[in-house]
């Protein structure tokens, strides 16, 4: 895409200076300096045009709380994606969206550009969600006071996995969710602290034995942490052999 940037993200949200820090910072930060994402915070209220620059009101039919008004919020999002609309996601940040994962984090990294809103208040007016947003995503079964951390949430999921951004090129392959299993326990130095030792097979300097150990301990992990994940996994006829031993031995220890 133009200027060499890999992913561009525009954000719209009435609290632009209240994302702007953790975008500057760490990986994120050395991200955009490094030409790999783009991000644009855009202020909703920017295209609020009466003397106070309203973006909410009281909903009809009564109730708590305000909502956003439609008018800023589609003149906001139509201006700055201008022809591009209809092609780039307008992704709804709300507690009535789909659960964010590792899987759809993937899926929004096969566009090159995406727009997030960020709803605030009670909530936004209807026709936000029906006629402008093109999907609607939650980070989980609670409520928040507002989109802009599901955002925040959302944007460095998908950024650590753009080309360039991890110093470590296979980092991200390494993560939770990333394989489907929880990852394995991670050890730095020293070899030893307060007696506990890291465990032998990662200092041994054998690759395949690092590598068998990980896998294992992954799969441990995911067993006893999240096995519902193992119902989705993609799994080796090695990988369940190693969690019925796994089951075996834990059954063995439940019995002492």
């Amino acid at each position: 895409m133009e200027g060499g940037f890999l992913l561009r993200i525009d954000v719209f949200t009435l609290l632009p200076e209240a994302m702007q820090a953790y975008l500057d910072s760490s990986i994120l930060g050395r991200a955009q300096r490094a030409n790999r994402i783009e991000i644009r915070l855009h202020s909703i209220r920017d295209y609020a045009h009466d003397r106070h620059r309203t973006t909410d009101d009281a909903p009809y039919g009564g109730g708590g709380g305000m909502l956003m008004k439609p008018e800023p919020v589609f003149e906001a999002v139509e201006t700055v994606l201008a022809e591009s609309l209809g092609e780039v996601p307008v992704i709804l940040l709300t507690p009535q969206g789909r659960v964010l994962s590792q899987q759809m984090a993937h899926e929004f990294l096969q566009h090159s550009r995406l727009a997030l809103i960020c709803g605030r208040y009670e909530g936004v007016d209807e026709r936000i969600r029906e006629r402008l947003a093109t999907d609607e995503l939650s980070i989980g079964d609670y409520v928040l006071t507002g989109g802009e951390l599901p955002a925040l949430v959302l944007i460095d999921a998908i950024a650590r996995l753009v080309p360039g951004v991890l110093g470590d090129p296979g980092g991200a392959a390494q993560d939770s969710h990333a394989s489907g299993l929880l990852e394995h326990p991670q050890y730095t130095r020293p070899a030893e602290y307060r007696g506990w030792r890291v465990p032998e097979a990662l200092l041994s300097g054998d690759h395949a034995r690092v590598a068998n150990w990980r896998r294992r301990e992954s799969l441990r992990r995911t067993l006893l942490r999240r096995p519902d994940l193992l119902q989705r996994a993609a799994l080796t006829d090695e990988d369940r052999a190693t969690i019925h031993e796994i089951q075996d031995e834990l059954g063995t220890e439940s019995d002492r």
